[in-house]
């Protein structure tokens, strides 16, 4: 599986590329998907380009991207977009379009509420595990852990030259992970030496301008397709190589 992650925190600053309102997170999300991305990770936006959780902002960007493809599509829960664990776990109970499913950063105060919260309802749970964090250790005693979809290894790292060291010492750390199905991947420089990691290790990956706005060769990414595109041939030399 390769999932796309179409914006993340990212906003104007980065450029036109980037998509903020709801009809640009589609026609992107479309281009991903033809180019080859089988699930779709989102940050709906404010107007004014910021995260939110509110069902407001929600609703409008499910809605349209699911006119376009017939892929699974998710989003995020970090704690950047409702700082207050409690108005965060009522942001989730008050969605009124659900997504397929939801990250759920594991090392943020609130993670076990807002999990269940999202079980609950019917909504899958992307563990989200960072490197540089007590995630795994927290996920490890976790009653929700083996109810979850999958598991978003993330390695912060972003040293292209230490990322895969990096990402293999995650792995260890998340041991079986109860079962479940691990995606892995990276940020900005690291993003394509744990991507080319995951196609040697057969895992699930993802990949767009949430977390690179470059190519391999360190070009600018043109769209998240592009990246998707590329994303499949890194993937698959990879796995060819091992």
């Amino acid at each position: 599986m390769i999932q796309v992650c179409l914006n993340g925190p990212r906003g104007a600053g980065d450029g036109a590329r980037v998509p903020l309102s709801p009809e640009a997170m589609a026609e992107s999300a479309a281009a991903a998907v033809a180019a080859g991305a089988t699930d779709i990770h989102v940050h709906p936006k404010t107007p004014c380009g910021q995260d939110s959780l509110s069902p407001r902002v929600l609703a409008p960007v499910l809605e349209a991207i699911r006119a376009r493809v017939p892929v699974p599509v998710g989003v995020t829960t970090g704690a950047w977009a409702e700082p207050d664990p409690v108005a965060r776990l009522e942001r989730v109970r008050s969605w009124t379009v659900l997504p397929d499913h939801a990250s759920v950063n594991w090392h943020e105060e609130g993670a076990e509420d807002v999990a269940a919260a999202l079980i609950e309802r019917g909504v899958g749970v992307e563990a989200g595990i960072w490197s540089g964090t007590d995630g795994a250790a927290r996920f490890a005693a976790s009653p929700s852990a083996p109810k979850v979809l999958r598991v978003l290894a993330e390695v912060t790292d972003t040293s292209a030259e230490t990322a895969e060291e990096t990402a293999r010492a995650l792995l260890a750390e998340l041991g079986s992970a109860f079962g479940r199905p691990v995606l892995l991947h990276g940020q900005d420089g690291g993003a394509w030496p744990v991507l080319r990691l995951a196609g040697r290790l057969g895992l699930a990956t993802r990949i767009g301008l949430e977390d690179t706005l470059v190519l391999p060769d360190g070009e600018g990414a043109l769209s998240n397709a592009q990246l998707v595109a590329e994303g499949l041939n890194q993937y698959g030399w990879a796995q060819r190589s091992s």
